[in-house]
């Protein structure tokens, strides 16, 4: 008895593997690989009872459990859910769609004269040892995060970002956003990313800029008010000890 192997079961399942492999990725970097290792163990056990073994009494007790497990997943990865979709929904590819079909403009991305005074403002605070956390919006909009702070809605200028971390400024602690070519606002609260892979000697401010690079496509850069040192967060991976060249080529590449 031979299977029929056609080109759409070849696509059906890279489509799978693709699926399950970007699932890994944002598990791994969200740190709830775990869950996603238990999750995918207890499917094949409950494949081989159900399906293989045949075992009826165990088979409906696990198709119970596999039904209400479906919710629970949704409770449990709620926030990875909702980064998959706002992923999804603000990919480059998708967003040209969408302005091809309703005749939208597509938003510029900062520029070489946007990114310099960001550059060389860190480059200054890196040199005085004053921390710093700026998160960069691409596609993902920040609303959330702006509303959380002081809005300043103000060009990019080097030394209006030095004076916002300046140690003696109240808005030094929070985070910067900049949007559309403005400082959009300052003092903002992240969300802190609880992954345990993080280094133990990084602060705070890396965890935060941890915690809005998985949620959004948003460039995180921070400066250490320890080392000095240049860090980005970027796509919940971390690019530490940056130079000043390092730093902006990271910054123009293209989300």
């Amino acid at each position: 008895m031979f299977i029929e192997f056609g080109i759409k079961d070849f696509i059906d399942i890279l489509l799978v593997a693709f699926l399950l492999y970007y699932t890994y990725k944002l598990m791994k970097a969200s740190g709830s690989i775990n869950i996603f290792t238990g999750v995918l163990v207890f499917i094949v056990i409950w494949v081989v009872v159900s399906q293989v073994l045949e075992m009826k009494l165990l088979g409906s007790i696990l198709d119970k459990l596999v039904s209400v497990g479906v919710l629970a997943i949704i409770i449990l990865f709620q926030e990875e859910i909702r980064r998959f979709l706002l992923t999804l929904g603000s990919h480059r590819h998708v967003n040209t769609l969408i302005r091809f079909f309703t005749g939208g403009k597509r938003e510029q991305d900062l520029q070489h004269e946007d990114i310099m005074p960001i550059v060389m403002a860190c480059l200054s605070m890196s040199k005085q040892k004053v921390g710093a956390l700026i998160v960069i919006e691409h596609n993902v909009p920040l609303d959330d995060v702006v509303r959380t702070g002081d809005v300043i809605d103000a060009n990019i200028n080097q030394r209006l970002i030095e004076n916002i971390f300046f140690k003696n400024s109240p808005l030094h602690d929070g985070a910067m956003v900049i949007s559309k070519h403005r400082i959009e606002a300052a003092g903002c609260i992240l969300p802190v990313s609880h992954n345990l892979d993080i280094p133990k000697e990084l602060g705070l401010r890396h965890r935060s800029a941890m915690g809005i690079s998985q949620v959004s496509d948003a460039h995180a850069v921070i400066v250490s008010e320890e080392t000095g040192g240049i860090s980005v967060a970027y796509k919940g991976q971390f690019h530490l000890r940056l130079s000043a060249e390092e730093l902006e080529s990271l910054l123009t590449k293209e989300s």
